[in-house]
């Protein structure tokens, strides 16, 4: 198991002595001894095969434990936890199942014995790519911290058909490739049709004396898929349902009455339509018919489900049947991530009020006490406000429950402050102005009892900026809870080595327990323990070198800096300024060719939205900067620039380990947390960044002088833009800056299209929001020093030692802690559910009454 001593090397000389007999990946096919069936000959099988046998072999111990945890949750009847996501972005399960159950070692003896490579057949996996970023990463981080701590959670989402686009780069630009991640199957979900639901879109709404009712509804039926998600080593295993959108049989009948029964079953693809594709878009809102149906669809079923499983069981009693509604909030908690299953809220208020007939101020009070908000971005462009037309042609019955909702708040508001009329319009949930919209994250504060932002920076800005006026009314609503990762994926599971020299040092209880981390603080001065952890960079470096050196045919150094800047391309996380330091240190080698350089490995990686022009220029600058530096003798391997294709959970999985320098340089106040940050803090990586985000609470733990921090805080930002930003003053006055912008203006880096990259100039000059001139003079000679501590191993390494001391704050289980006992008003449980080869009443309940296991 990862995390006992002595496991890595085991592994190792496993994984060695596969290989000696592997041909995995090669052209030969391997023989089964009894015969296989998954080949194109009945007695051969592929590695495809080999990867599904130990998949559905793991998943088989993996169902035992989810059937008894579903049916302890059902006698015990807890608090139930709803997490409503447009985003799990799970990346790869086999690993991390082994992990969690405790199989790595059994499994990799099993696979040797078979003459196999359990990291080919790892590799065969595709990602879950449901996610586009940080969102849905924390989404998939968040489910596996309620099953270790024993919280009766469910994550609920979309399967959507396909996930995030494959990025291919052709000749520096990035083209979509669409990601059919399940062409092969998918041997980790299985799907329910027992459970079925319909949705229902379009109609008119009938008034009368009994109340609302929504007719000549269009119906899609939800058909779930669910997929275990396992604890650490506590046999819990909770749910995923994710829902697939499914035509019912009499969809389009009118058309047969027609006899164009050909059209009718084509136009099937309307409704399946819902869930075929996830928006590419991070930080971005897309105000599209078909994506409020997808927001739609995730409530109306999940919702169904909800309050199924709310009245199908009362105190472990099988033939009682809640009616009630009193007790909703007390044993249901919906968390909204972020304003995407803000529908939730008038669906709720629907379900009670038009079918359950309760008076609506009991609704609205048991609404408000079930939903908590989650804010994950304050830039503008990425708030949702969707057109009052296109939801009241799509959802008539929710707008006037949304107009009701509205007319009581602004009639609550006035009461308070009378004749403020400038600030009825700022709280309204409708927008006045060219098109009426619907303020979706205003009407998430009003529906719920807690908001909260996901960095103590952001949580700031949300309560006295972006939503002031509510904060004023009700500042006990508002609440921060700093993002965290998962330290099984993000450490045992990448990161075997460093893992288990932690374990040599502090013992395994870590893993469950990320502060303990503070113990390695005794061994910074260690000189043996300083001499290790850098051997376990060392090799994590090698093996992405020859992983580089395979994909993209660039021979790396090992030895040099591996300087990492992967997320998503946006222009507030400022790859563009990277890309301004990587030209000035170009031309500095040029200059000074003889002159002492810290090599450096300039590694960039992350999708554009295939719509967001100035990000796909971003790409093709990197990649022709990354041309011209590469294929230059006189820099040789002084420095390296690399875009990493199609970047993914796989892949960060694999250079977050190697990384020396991790690069989180947003303009502050614009990055809400952040969790690559973590990533590489606990992976041993130092961090170069602004004062944003998370960033500033891993200064906090880790003390400013282990950080290397730079440039502007919020306060400077906002007095830049009280002053008016002038880029052109920067350009004056720094020769560097303007020798770098000339070039990429004179066509240097592009000479058979000079005028390639006139937009980005331009917007660099005239429309740079995020200001990357201003703070690019900080960032150079933060760099310096950078370079400057390189060169002293054994003090960049006990730099790095006290980073990984202070990164146990951001495990997700700290996260989610504070989430429920604050939020949900749950306790986590540190029982242990006896595996299904044990008698039931084996597991002691240390469960407090009323509390979720």
């Amino acid at each position: 198991q990862p995390g006992k001593p002595g496991w890595r090397r085991r592994r190792r000389r496993i994984r060695r002595r596969g290989r000696r007999k592997c041909c995995v990946g090669s052209s030969y096919r391997i023989f089964l001894p009894l015969g296989g069936t998954g080949g194109r000959d009945r007695n051969v099988a592929t590695p495809r095969d080999y990867y599904f046998a130990l998949a559905h072999t793991v998943r088989d111990h993996l169902v035992g434990r989810w059937i008894r945890t579903q049916q302890y949750y059902y006698e015990k009847d807890p608090k139930r936890i709803y997490y409503l996501s447009l985003e799990f972005y799970m990346g790869r399960t086999l690993q991390n199942t082994m992990i969690n159950l405790g199989l790595q070692n059994a499994c990799d003896e099993a696979v040797y014995q078979l003459g196999l490579d359990m990291e080919e057949l790892e590799e065969i996996e595709e990602d879950a790519g449901l996610g586009n970023g940080g969102l849905g990463r924390l989404a998939a981080c968040f489910l596996d911290s309620m099953a270790t701590l024993g919280l009766a959670a469910y994550g609920y989402g979309i399967r959507y058909e396909y996930g995030i686009f494959n990025q291919k780069i052709r000749d520096g630009w990035q083209v979509e490739e669409a990601d059919d991640w399940l062409r092969h199957g998918n041997p980790w979900e299985k799907a329910r049709p027992e459970y079925m639901l319909p949705v229902h879109f379009y109609g008119r709404v009938e008034h009368s004396a009994s109340g609302a009712k929504w007719i000549d509804t269009q119906v899609v039926l939800a058909l779930p898929y669910d997929t275990p998600v396992p604890g650490y080593m506590n046999n819990t295993v909770n749910t995923m349902r994710l829902w697939s959108a499914r035509a019912p049989n009499d969809f389009n009948l009118r058309d047969f009455n027609v006899g164009d029964y050909i059209q009718a079953v084509l136009d099937r693809n309307l409704a399946e339509n819902i869930s075929r594709v996830l928006y590419p878009n991070d930080n971005f809102f897309e105000g599209k018919e078909l994506r409020l149906k997808q927001e739609y669809f995730v409530v109306a079923a999940t919702l169904q489900d909800i309050i199924r499983r709310f009245k199908a069981s009362k105190f472990g009693s099988t033939d009682s049947v809640r009616t009630v509604f009193d007790s909703f909030p007390d044993q249901v908690a919906i968390q909204l991530n972020d304003t995407h299953p803000a529908m939730a809220i008038p669906e709720l208020m629907r379900i009670f009020v038009d079918i359950e007939k309760l008076p609506w101020d009991k609704a609205w009070d048991i609404t408000k006490r079930t939903f908590a908000y989650t804010n994950h971005t304050v830039l503008p462009e990425a708030l949702e406000r969707w057109p009052v037309d296109l939801v009241e042609k799509l959802l008539p019955r929710h707008l006037q429950i949304i107009y009701e909702i509205n007319q009581r708040h602004l009639d609550h508001i006035a009461s308070l402050f009378p004749n403020d009329v400038e600030r009825l319009r700022r709280m309204s949930l409708i927008e006045e102005g060219d098109t009426k919209r619907i303020n979706m994250a205003h009407l998430c504060i009003v529906g719920s009892h807690a908001v909260n932002g996901v960095a103590k920076i952001h949580s700031e800005i949300v309560k006295t900026q972006v939503f002031e006026d509510f904060a004023e009314l009700e500042p006990e609503k508002f609440q921060n809870k700093t993002n965290g990762i998962t330290p099984r994926r993000w450490l045992l599971l990448c990161n075997p080595g460093l893992a288990e020299l932690i374990a040599e040092k502090i013992g395994e209880d870590y893993v469950r327990d990320l502060s303990q981390l503070t113990k390695l603080h005794k061994f910074v001065d260690d000189d043996l323990f300083i001499r290790e952890v850098a051997k376990v960079k060392q090799e994590n470096k090698v093996k992405f070198a020859l992983y580089l050196e395979k994909e993209y045919k660039v021979k790396i150094n090992p030895s040099s800096m591996f300087d990492v800047h992967v997320k998503r391309i946006h222009e507030y996380k400022r790859q563009l300024m990277n890309c301004l330091h990587i030209i000035t240190m170009y031309n500095r080698i040029r200059r000074d060719p003889a002159k002492l350089f810290v090599p450096r490995t300039v590694i960039i990686g992350g999708k554009a939205a295939p719509g967001y022009h100035m990000a796909k220029m971003i790409i093709k600058l990197i990649n022709a900067v990354a041309q011209v530096v590469n294929n230059d003798p006189v820099v040789g391997s002084k420095l390296k620039v690399i875009f990493l294709e199609n970047y993914r959970v796989s892949l960060a999985e694999k250079v977050i380990p190697a990384t020396d320098l991790s690069e989180q340089i947003s303009t502050a106040g614009t990055e809400a947390s952040g969790t690559g940050n973590m990533k590489f803090m606990l992976n041993g990586a130092l961090t170069i960044g602004t004062m944003d985000g998370a960033n500033v609470e891993m200064a906090e733990e880790a003390g400013e002088e282990n950080l290397f921090i730079f440039g502007m805080r919020v306060e400077d930002v906002t007095e830049l833009d009280r002053k008016g930003y002038n880029a052109q003053l920067y350009y004056d006055r720094l020769p560097e800056l303007k020798q770098a912008v000339d070039q990429i203006k004179s066509g240097f880096f592009s000479p058979n299209d000079p005028n390639l990259f006139n937009d980005v100039v331009n917007m660099l000059f005239h429309h740079d929001r995020f200001k990357v001139f201003a703070d690019y003079e900080a960032y150079v000679k933060c760099q310096e020093k950078v370079s400057e501590l390189y060169l002293n191993s054994k003090a960049w390494t006990k730099m790095v030692i006290r980073n990984i001391a202070a990164a146990g704050k951001f495990s997700s289980d700290r996260t989610i802690k504070e989430y429920a006992r604050d939020i949900w008003h749950v306790e986590p449980s540190d029982l242990k559910i006896p595996p299904p080869n044990e008698p039931r009443d084996a597991g002691q309940d240390k469960t407090p009454n009323g509390t979720a296991a």
